[in-house]
């Protein structure tokens, strides 16, 4: 299937991380540069000052291996990232931007202007240098992640949204579990470029490069019409009672893990009913019949309260598919931690 209209990527760095974001673009991506002035129109109107110079915009492909800065900087340009497999063949649009706060860049894409962008998101890149430790481009690192992070959560839908979110660090550092764990918590899957390309992980699976490209491959960049009813929509709507049944989710959890978290759900709930009978048995005759509706509407509350704690774990647990075993396991500790919270 060729896909016409594909969804966008977004891929951002530090400003003083251009190089980086530089070398992982051309690593995905080594076809020529295609500046498309109308495909930055939405990303423009969240940052007007990334619009296209006047120089370039009669230029419509610029050839060359690697991204070609406009006015000596990435920031506005999109690069062409032509994907292919056996079910389906697309050139997605990469945006490119450096970001000089973090913070500012956070609260701009979450504001009303942003909604259009994020809309038509189907992927988002974080290309970071990593680090050391206690260097002092460590704070700054980590704010970015938590910015990016916050994005991830409130305007792309966390778990929920079927992009895929990649945290690519950059370098040889042999102890990267900082950098891993803060990166899950962003609900970014951390990927090492450099020191060891082509050694596979503890469980086999890619990394470097290869993971990025294979995480690229397998995403869903179909946007389609404005008509039609989008995949993760559809897909949750079509197996939504599916995804109510406790019995036929796992969550990538162990079986201990899952017997506490039906335990707590379940004995929470009995607790409030026994509570509601203790309550109404106080109560006159004439006020139980009011009570009664009122705690009708509780009920259905609690219920429609459950079920949107196992839509929220059957999400990450579609979210963790195409990671690494030992993400899966962070996604999975962490999306039972917040609903274990929300009791």
């Amino acid at each position: 299937m060729d896909i016409k209209n594909p969804r966008r990527a977004l891929a951002i760095s530090l400003q003083a991380d251009e190089e980086h974001l530089s070398r992982i673009i051309h690593g995905i991506a080594p076809s020529p540069t295609s500046l498309w002035r109308n495909a930055l129109i939405p990303y423009t109107r969240v940052h007007p000052e990334r619009a296209i110079s006047p120089e370039c915009r009669s230029t419509h492909y610029i050839t060359g291996s690697k991204p070609i800065p406009t006015e000596g900087s990435l920031a506005g340009i999109t690069h062409d990232l032509a994907l292919k497999n056996k079910y389906y063949t697309t050139t997605v649009p990469i945006w490119l931007d450096l970001l000089a706060s973090p913070s500012e860049w956070a609260s701009s894409f979450l504001s009303a202007e942003a909604a259009e962008v994020l809309g038509v998101l189907g992927g988002l890149l974080l290309v970071f240098a990593i680090p050391e430790p206690t260097a002092s481009t460590a704070a700054p690192t980590r704010q970015l992640i938590q910015q990016v992070g916050t994005v991830v959560c409130d305007g792309l839908g966390g778990w929920e949204w079927d992009g895929v979110k990649l945290a690519i660090g950059v370098g040889s550092a042999l102890d990267v579990d900082e950098w891993d764990e803060l990166c899950a918590e962003a609900g970014l899957e951390f990927v090492q470029v450099g020191g060891g390309e082509n050694k596979l992980q503890q469980f086999g699976e890619k990394s470097g490069i290869s993971r990025v490209k294979e995480a690229l491959e397998a995403n869903d960049w179909d946007l389609g019409s404005a008509d039609e009813l989008p995949s993760d929509v559809e897909k949750r709507m079509q197996t939504s009672e599916k995804a109510l049944d406790p019995e036929d989710m796992e969550f990538g959890l162990g079986e201990v893990d899952l017997e506490i978290l039906k335990a707590t759900l379940f004995s929470k709930k009995g607790l409030e009913d026994e509570a509601e009978v203790q309550e109404a048995e106080e109560k006159e005759q004439g006020e139980k019949q009011g009570k009664a509706k009122e705690e009708g509407t509780i009920d259905d509350e609690e219920v429609a309260k459950v079920e949107a704690m196992m839509r929220k774990l059957q999400a990450a647990r579609e979210a963790g598919e195409t990671m690494s075993e030992t993400q899966r396991r962070k996604l999975a500790a962490k999306a039972v931690e917040e609903v274990m919270r929300e009791l």
